[in-house]
């Protein structure tokens, strides 16, 4: 059995000025779940992919629907990761900083975060759970964070796969079991 991952294509919506308040921060995660994004060519290594599973985020959907031809389900399960300014604030901060006390802040689940790392875990693997129950070759088309914790439930599981920080938008991850 094979998992691919995908993280969607890049989104055209480029980062905030460097100095924001919270509320910009949040027009400005607002405006990239909305944003339109830069299709690129994926390869997709030859297999014969029997479902293809897509957060339902515009992104991700749009990414799915050009790399798999048949029918797509979408899962609100397969969103990212949600986060939240740790404290409302009209002081302009360096997005860095915030972007740096919002992880923090959900890494030691900070109740300023809409979902705690235990919640995400649980999500993460209900999802996987459901699809090695499949036993097929499934297409997974999400995003950056969910792909990092789902990659880990894998290996976790006995699937040998490929090693990444950080996995790049329109690129293909797969996923073996030891059986395949």
């Amino acid at each position: 059995m094979k998992i691919g991952l995908v993280r969607h294509f890049k989104v055209t919506r480029g980062y905030p000025d460097r100095f924001v308040t919270s509320e910009e921060l949040m027009k400005w995660v607002e405006e990239y779940d909305e944003s339109d994004v830069e299709e690129n060519e994926v390869d997709l290594h030859d297999i014969e992919w029997k479902k293809c599973y897509a957060s339902d985020l515009t992104r991700a959907e749009v990414t799915a629907r050009e790399v798999y031809a048949g029918d797509i389900v979408s899962l609100k399960e397969l969103r990212e990761i949600r986060l939240s300014p740790l404290f409302s604030s009209r002081r302009k901060l360096p997005l860095f900083l915030h972007l740096f006390m919002i992880r923090v802040a959900w890494w030691f689940n900070h109740r300023s975060q809409p979902e705690s790392k235990k919640e995400i875990l649980k999500r993460i693997n209900g999802i996987v759970d459901a699809i090695i129950q499949e036993d097929e070759d499934v297409l997974i088309v999400g995003h950056d964070g969910i792909m990092i914790f789902m990659r880990k439930e894998l290996i976790k599981r006995g699937f040998r796969g490929p090693k990444f920080r950080r996995p790049s938008n329109g690129k293909l991850y797969v996923f073996q079991d030891r059986k395949g």
